[in-house]
């Protein structure tokens, strides 16, 4: 389908146009001679957000809750024994020593508090913009908050942390002594 031509006022603005926009006018010039006009620049792609800057963990912290669980609750010596041989009763009477050592330990070196104050099993919603970092969905999930769903867990937070203080020289990665008997 063709256009019909411009009216003479339409045709004097353009020309004024021309007058006053040499870029206007270069283009004009080449569309008259033939001269096939420029490929437009690419836009700039969208700028990727800024990658989040990771921090190192304290690894000496890490090794210390790891040495206080194998000297309170034989954490390790627990979780490194091969307990296909033994009895589901014995691996539970074990299992109650490592539970009220890692108990003792929890409760001495931090405070220790549930994310959420409902109760497990209850229905909640999650508002646009919650915490992404403190509450996981899980399931069927499809779209943008707001969320419903059911608590499947309470989720914890530290609010306190009493590690001991380290000696200068002291070893952290000797998790436990290696023992010998006279």
């Amino acid at each position: 389908m063709t256009r019909p031509n411009p009216s003479l006022l339409s045709r004097l603005a353009l020309a004024v146009s021309v007058l006053f926009q040499p870029a206007l006018a270069a283009r004009l010039r080449d569309l008259r001679d033939g001269v096939a006009a420029p490929a437009p620049a690419p836009s700039p792609a969208p700028a990727a957000p800024p990658a989040p800057q990771l921090r190192e963990a304290p690894h000496e912290a890490a090794l210390q809750l790891l040495g206080l669980l194998q000297r309170d609750a034989r954490f390790i010596d627990f979780i490194e024994e091969d307990v296909k041989a033994y009895s589901d009763a014995d691996i539970g009477a074990a299992a109650r020593v490592v539970h009220e050592g890692c108990r003792k330990v929890l409760r001495e070196h931090f405070s220790i508090q549930p994310l959420r104050s409902e109760t497990e099993g209850s229905r909640l919603t999650l508002p646009e913009g919650f915490d992404a970092a403190a509450v996981r969905v899980t399931g069927n999930v499809v779209g943008k908050a707001p969320f419903t769903g059911t608590l499947s867990h309470r989720g914890w937070r530290a609010t306190d942390t009493r590690l001991p203080k380290l000696a200068a020289g002291h070893d952290a990665a000797i998790l436990a002594q290696a023992e010998v008997e006279l």
